[in-house]
Formats: C-alpha cells, sequence, structure tokens
C-alpha cells in the first residue's frame, strides 16, 4: 500500500472495467527519478501498466495460478468454463488489474512479473461488496466505504522479488489514488501456516500491541484463527509485504482469519493516506 505519483498520466478506462465506474488510471508508471528498470536480468526492462484488455487480465490470472497454486499449493476454485492455469474468481470482471511487465525483447516476448487488483468503492457496489467481506465482518467500517479502495491477490515472479517489481506497483497505485480521490486502502494480507499456525498467532499477538486499529474500526473474522489455542510467544518476524504496509502506516484491524484454500492466515490491514510517516509522504505524495 506504499505509493508514489510520479510520470504523467493520461485519464482513462481500462477495456475490463465496469461500465459507470468513472475510475482514472495511468498507462504506466515507474519510481522517481527511474527511466526503466533493469533487474535481476540487466538486458530486461520492466513497466507498469493497467490492464486494458481481456488478455492483459489473463496474464495477470496466469500469473496468480502460478505463484498461488502451483508454488504455494493453494486449492483455487476458478469458475467450471475459466481456461486452465488461470486463477478466476467473481471479483476479478469488476477490478482494476496493475501489471508490471517485461519489455520485449529480440529474443524474449514480453510477460507478467507482478500484479495487483484493485476494487473501486463504485465497483465493490457493483458486485455486492469487497473481498474482504468473505472473510471479515466489517460493519463498523460502513461509513468508510465511499473512500475504500481493496488491494488484492498481489503477487510477484520468483525470479523478480527483488522489491523493484513492488515499488513499481505501488507507484501506479499512488498515481491511481491521487487521481480518484481516495484515501483509503484496504486489503488481507497473507501470513504462511506452514507450523499450523503459531508463527500467525505470534504475529498477531504482537502487533495487535503495536498497530490494532481504534475499536471503532476493528473487524471481527467470519472465520477466526484460532489464536487462543496455538502459541503466541514466537519472535516472528511479518513477512516482506506486512512489515512494508505497517512502516507506512497501515493498521491491523482485527484477529487474522483461516484461509483453508490458501493455507494461510489472513491479517485484516487498512492504510489511510493521511497515516503516512513524513519520509514515505515526501518519497511517495510530495515527489
Amino acid at each position: 500500500m506504499d505509493i508514489l505519483p510520479t510520470l504523467a498520466a493520461m485519464p482513462d478506462t481500462p477495456a475490463a472495467a465496469p461500465q459507470g465506474s468513472a475510475i482514472h488510471v495511468p498507462r504506466a508508471t515507474l519510481p522517481a527519478g527511474v527511466d526503466s528498470l533493469r533487474t535481476p536480468h540487466e538486458a530486461v526492462r520492466l513497466e507498469a501498466v493497467w490492464a486494458r484488455h481481456q488478455d492483459d487480465v489473463r496474464e495477470a490470472q496466469r500469473l496468480r495460478w502460478q505463484i498461488f497454486a502451483e508454488e504455494m499449493g493453494a486449492r483455487l476454485q476458478p469458475p467450471a468454463d475459466a481456461p486452465a492455469g488461470h486463477d478466476i474468481d467473481v471479483f476479478d470482471a469488476y477490478c482494476e488489474h496493475l501489471l508490471v511487465r517485461t519489455l520485449p525483447t529480440d529474443g524474449e516476448p514480453p510477460r507478467v512479473v507482478g500484479t495487483y487488483r484493485v476494487l473501486t468503492p463504485a465497483a465493490a457496489r457493483l458486485v455486492g461488496g469487497l473481498y474482504t467481506d468473505t472473510e471479515f465482518d466489517i460493519t463498523r467500517l460502513r461509513g468508510l466505504r465511499h473512500r475504500m479502495v481493496e488491494l488484492g491477490r498481489s503477487c510477484t515472479d520468483a525470479q523478480w522479488r527483488t522489491g523493484g517489481v513492488m515499488m513499481m506497483l505501488w507507484s501506479s497505485l499512488a498515481v491511481f489514488m491521487h487521481r480518484n480521490g481516495l484515501d483509503l486502502m484496504i486489503g488481507c494480507a497473507s501470513v504462511p501456516m506452514r507450523d499450523g499456525g503459531h508463527a500467525a498467532a505470534s504475529l498477531w499477538r504482537r502487533l495487535a500491541a503495536t498497530h490494532l486499529a481504534p475499536i471503532e474500526h476493528q473487524v471481527r473474522a467470519r472465520l477466526p484463527l484460532p489464536v487462543d489455542e496455538l502459541r503466541s510467544d514466537l519472535d516472528v518476524e511479518p513477512p516482506p509485504l506486512i512489515k512494508g504496509y505497517l512502516k507506512c502506516g497501515a493498521r491491523v484491524l482485527g484477529a487474522p482469519a483461516w484461509d483453508p484454500d490458501f493455507g494461510c492466515a489472513d491479517l485484516p490491514l487498512m492504510l489511510n493516506l493521511a497515516d503516512l510517516p513524513a519520509p514515505y509522504r515526501r518519497r511517495f505524495l510530495d515527489g
């Protein structure tokens, strides 16, 4: 949920966006002062773009399948008519899809190496709610829904997990939020449960003491991780994505939900752009 408006952007709506959403998205962004990104393969450049055609969305869905199903072992349940090897659910048709992809070279076509999907308040009304609603009772946030953008299905190709891809994604999100007058980001951040959930429970106990949202913004898991039955004394570092969100001022909205299909615990997080620490504000919003 870290962000940065950098390059000039043309207001436009992707072809896959629902009609009437009136959302403006940029064509491409890079972190400030960077013309292109060449890591980890020096000869390969990257660009951040918003999906404008169904083929673009399909590329993101293929990457998601590779990461979630093949690498993480998630039990995905796409629609019966979905193409094989694609992570697809009911929210996809209503979301904006942000991609980082390689630029073509003489020997290689472009390919997507990072993605987020973004559900706007208008689109959430059309689909009937947020993905977060399926995991948490967020009744206390009803007065904020008109300001909330939901981030989800974030993933990066294993060969590109150096931080640069995520920075490009966050940079584009900044422009998106700025241009559409939105200031709240919400989403479910996953914690692996390879140890049966003890690390997730311990992390929750730690973050509840340091990063818990005020009571008026707290939510309740529909399928709670049984944290009281798990160890809470482990010295656990947050996963990199969660650590990045917390550094930017995100708050934990409540105890984690258990997602048996993905085999993980999901922490509900929300970031108000007004809570960005001064160094991040200068870097991401005032640069």
